[in-house]
Parts: C-alpha cells; sequence; structure tokens
C-alpha cells in the first residue's frame, strides 16, 4: 500500500511532452508518483498508437471520443464521461482517434495482478 499525502495538482504547470503514433500525435502531462503515475493525455485528430499496450491503466475521457482496439480486434469507443479498466497484461490494447481528444490516465502497481 502506498501513501500519498493530500496535494493538488496545476495541470498548467505541468510541462507537456510530445508522443508520434503510427498516425498523429499524443502530448502528455505526467505526475509520477511512488507506485502510482496519473497523465492528462491529449490526442490529435487521426491518431493511431504505434504499439500495442499490455499496461493496467484507468482511462476516462475528459473530451472527445475514441478507439479502444483489442489485439483481438474488439473495438470499444468511449465518448466523454466514459471511463474503462484494466489489469496489466490482460488486454493488449491500443487507442485510436478521428477528432481531437483529452483523457485522464492513471496507472501503476495497483494494477498487477496478484
Amino acid at each position: 500500500m502506498y501513501t500519498i499525502p493530500f496535494q493538488t495538482l496545476a495541470w498548467d504547470k505541468i510541462e507537456k511532452t510530445e508522443h508520434k503514433g503510427e498516425t498523429g500525435t499524443s502530448y502528455w502531462q505526467t505526475i509520477q508518483m511512488d507506485g502510482l503515475r496519473i497523465r492528462l493525455v491529449e490526442y490529435s485528430e487521426n491518431y493511431l498508437a504505434d504499439h500495442w499496450c499490455r499496461k493496467g491503466h484507468i482511462v476516462h475521457c475528459l473530451e472527445g471520443s475514441f478507439i479502444s482496439e483489442l489485439e483481438n480486434g474488439e473495438k470499444v469507443t468511449l465518448t466523454k464521461g466514459m471511463t474503462y479498466v484494466v489489469s496489466d497484461d490482460l488486454s493488449s490494447h491500443r487507442s485510436i482517434s478521428n477528432e481531437s481528444v483529452k483523457l485522464l490516465i492513471i496507472d501503476g502497481e495497483f494494477l498487477k495482478p496478484k
């Protein structure tokens, strides 16, 4: 178990880093704590992730919509206000966006299967 003291996150003061996709670009603002990573992530229009991810996440769509594609071919569309949750190593997934999207993504040690 990790202990996190009360704190606020001033996203406007956190640097954006650029991450190219197979097409399009994502921009991350990242807070890293012991065993926990919190990110505001923006996908450009026509974004396609450049890899299949096996990491667990809690992903909440703040603006726009995107597709979470599973390696088995299943596609799930998430729109503003929707969230998905998955533990590490339980799926291979990647993101696709036709429009600009803003997400809150939380991951860390707590998503590792026991």
